[in-house]
């Protein structure tokens, strides 16, 4: 078949450009490597009429357009849910985002003396030199609250020690609590600071959420582009790839899970796969300096075990961040809470527990059977659920969940874009793992809106990296001013 752009990858970033490309009358084929299911890291899984959400999706946006988007497919079936995320450290749960107050009257009052104690020390003598996530909490909350708050969950989502990680994701990620306003707050001293509320009023209180999870989405997605003539390859992966020497035309085959084979020709290629692996297929290791850069990326894995349980939720917010080192668990989701449809048995309930790992480490390959014994350990030590209530689980692995943006990752991206920006002129990045950068999935959606837009105009009049580079997007609801390059997150130290 020949079609005019051949994209991989259904996630959010292919699926969004596809829309809108066969909506304008244009000829698309997306090749998909997951045989059931599209959305990638967005899609919804399915275990006996359980819905898991594979890391939860909260539909939020500054952009009107993506907010349109997602109305014009999804309709009434866009519920309005209400945001509730707490930290659970030393059986007690925490609001989130952190409140000095809250905190120091939970931890009680020999802990937050020391507490207190530890940030007066902090302040009197600092780190002079600020380099790492640690020394930057420290500095700003004494050791002591970095040691309760910030440094267990810290550790389990990107696998570095916090002395490891560089300041600047701190100093731009952790905002709005003043613990010496809080202090002096808390003995009736002094007045609320100015603008503390404008902080807490820029966290959203509510979302948008499908009704069956944001995979419901992405089947509707799916299923229009279908309607408008595009065609989606479940289950198949691009065995072989060239470009016409005469034309630049794409030619490709296409193989499913049954062997068959099937040549595509295309105009342009829109890739939203991990960008290691498109150098690898297109070939552009045999330039050394292409494939030492791919090869300098890293990414972060995770898995989520549903655990159906019987009887109500023992809590009803959307997540709990688990500050507890005795277990390995990093995150615990209530499924029922981000939509009631995502539980079809109202009489139970349905937990997501949330392990980052490394592809291939003991975790990523223990078997799904110790794995469900592990997560129904390890909810009932925290007091979340009994075990003895979990009658079934089931497991669902996510590769490359999150590009790491270490001290050479930027270097490497430039490196490959260059490069393949050199060979191939028709040839698109799109999504977090097409372009290696730690996208919500509206920044990949409207990655996707302006690849479409790029080729429908037939220029590059758009250009698809000035998405999210406003660091502070991540829940916002006001305009900001202060413009940095990226989205941060954890980097190591140089």
């Amino acid at each position: 078949m020949h079609v005019e752009t051949l994209i991989i990858g259904a996630g959010p970033a292919g699926l969004t450009t596809a829309y809108e490309l066969t909506k304008a009358g244009r000829s698309v084929t997306i090749v998909e490597r997951d045989p059931v299911y599209v959305g990638g890291i967005s899609r919804t899984v399915n275990y006996k009429g359980y819905r898991f959400d594979i890391g939860g999706h909260r539909f939020f946006s500054k952009s009107a357009e993506v907010e349109a988007w997602w109305t014009e497919v999804m309709g009434d079936e866009m519920l309005q849910r209400p945001r509730s995320s707490r930290i659970y450290y030393n059986g007690k749960l925490f609001d989130y985002p952190l409140r000095a107050g809250d905190a120091l009257s939970k931890l009680g009052p020999v802990e937050a003396l020391r507490c207190v104690m530890s940030y007066a020390w902090a302040k009197a003598r600092p780190y002079r030199h600020v380099v790492s996530f640690e020394q930057w909490v420290v500095n700003n909350f004494g050791r002591r609250l970095f040691q309760i708050f910030f440094k267990t969950y810290t550790e389990k989502v990107w696998g570095m020690d916090c002395s490891e990680i560089s300041a600047d994701w701190a100093a731009q990620r952790i905002k709005g609590l003043n613990l010496y306003q809080a202090i002096i707050q808390s003995f009736g001293m002094g007045s609320r600071p100015k603008g503390s509320a404008a902080v807490i009023k820029t966290l959203i209180n509510s979302f948008r959420y499908p009704r069956l999870g944001p995979g419901q989405m992405w089947e509707r997605a799916r299923d229009r582009i279908v309607d408008n003539g595009g065609t989606v390859m479940m289950g198949s992966t691009i065995t072989a790839i060239s470009q016409h020497e005469g034309t630049g035309q794409w030619v490709a085959i296409v193989t499913d899970a049954s062997g068959k084979e099937t040549k595509v020709t295309a105009d342009h290629l829109v890739s939203t796969a991990a960008i290691n692996e498109l150098v690898k297929m297109l070939g552009a290791d045999t330039n050394n300096t292409v494939a030492a850069a791919a090869a300098g990326l890293r990414y972060r894995d995770f898995l989520i075990i549903g655990l159906i349980t019987r009887g109500k939720e023992s809590f009803g917010d959307n997540w709990i961040y688990i500050h507890d080192p005795s277990v390995k668990v990093g995150r615990i989701q209530n499924f029922k809470s981000w939509s009631p449809d995502m539980v079809p048995d109202h009489g139970t309930a349905c937990y997501g527990m949330e392990y980052f790992c490394n592809e291939g480490d003991d975790t990523w390959d223990m078997a799904d059977a110790d794995l469900i014994a592990r997560a129904k350990f390890e909810i009932g030590k925290l007091g979340l659920a009994r075990p003895e209530d979990i009658i079934d689980g089931s497991v669902v692995r996510q590769p490359k969940a999150y590009p790491v943006y270490d001290d050479t990752y930027k270097f490497n991206v430039d490196t490959i874009t260059e490069g393949l920006g050199e060979q191939f002129s028709n040839l698109h990045l799109a999504g977090r793992n097409g372009m290696h950068k730690y996208n919500n999935q509206d920044h990949a959606m409207m990655t996707g809106i302006l690849t479409a837009k790029n080729i429908i105009a037939g220029n590059r009049s758009h250009d698809v990296w000035t998405v999210n580079e406003d660091a502070e997007y991540h829940e916002g609801g006001e305009a900001v001013t202060d413009k940095i390059e990226e989205r941060l997150v954890p980097r190591r130290v140089a």
